[in-house]
């Protein structure tokens, strides 16, 4: 699923394309929306909240998709056709955007937006960002703190690569429940998952080493079966989270406090190869 530097810049581009734009084409392809047709009607502003994309125009409809797994926004010539995997279709006279394999997609009126987002936490990238908001959210959640991370209403925009990857560098074990962690080292978890996605908001290949090369921009996100770049033990996934919503989470048993409670040890293959799962 994309993070919430990837949705952030995502926005960003569409923002760029289509704000102050009259729409020429207008196809939603998703039940109950296909009727509607926004031509004709200006864009004010597409911004980013958490891991949703919120589409404004002046008529004061706004429209709000999500990308779920495997969902994007492409950019293309105006003349561009969607094709099987169009969810939606929105164009100027310069530039038409498809949205494909999109997760969510809905039509409300923008005064009404928070009924789809008001449930979220503070923004990581966003003007709400209230790293002492967050702090107080994941002390107070009766789960455990690689799971109370990937809870979009603790905090809005952290998925399973900024998780793993902030609890590798605190050197913390994913599955320590949040409530019995001291303030100071919430604290320092969720600046660690704002530095990484700040740092990265503006890229398009992620990195949480500092380098962009193939091969070396993670940890453990990713990479189980491979060595540890810290103490060269074997990084490992496992499932996290409450049942029906479980998510996958990559970490170094070696350096994070041993195997997680979820984590049968047996040996794992590295990540593409046959047999080996994986859920972003």
């Amino acid at each position: 699923m994309p993070e919430g530097d990837t949705v952030w810049r995502t926005a960003r581009r569409l923002h760029q394309v289509f704000a102050g734009e009259p729409l020429t084409r207008c196809d939603l392809r998703w039940p109950e929306l296909s009727t509607l047709d926004f031509t004709g009607q200006r864009t004010l502003a597409v911004i980013s909240r958490g891991k949703h994309l919120l589409h404004r125009l002046d008529s004061g409809w706004t429209i709000h998709s999500h990308l779920r797994m495997d969902g994007q926004w492409r950019i293309e010539k105006p003349n561009a056709r969607a094709n099987a995997q169009t969810r939606a279709l929105l164009g100027t006279t310069e530039w038409t955007a498809l949205g494909q394999r999109l997760g969510m997609l809905d039509v409300v009126h923008t005064a009404d937006e928070h009924t789809l987002v008001g449930h979220l936490g503070p923004d990581v990238l966003g003007p709400d960002w209230n790293p002492r908001l967050a702090e107080q959210n994941l002390i107070a959640a009766a789960t455990t703190i690689g799971a109370a991370l990937l809870d979009q209403t603790n905090l809005a925009g952290v998925g399973t690569l900024y998780a793993s990857e902030s609890l590798f560098l605190e050197k913390l074990n994913p599955w320590t429940p949040a409530g019995e962690l001291p303030a100071q080292r919430i604290a320092a978890i969720i600046d660690r998952a704002h530095r990484l996605l700040q740092a990265n908001k503006d890229f398009a290949v992620q990195s949480t080493t500092g380098s962009r090369r193939h091969g070396e921009t993670g940890y453990v996100h990713a990479r189980n079966g491979q060595p540890c770049r810290r103490c060269g033990g074997t990084v490992r996934v496992a499932m996290i989270g409450p049942p029906t919503r479980e998510r996958t989470m990559f970490y170094c048993p070696g350096c994070q406090g041993g195997l997680g409670p979820t984590d049968d040890g047996r040996p794992q293959q590295r990540l593409g190869s046959s047999g080996s799962t994986y859920r972003g």
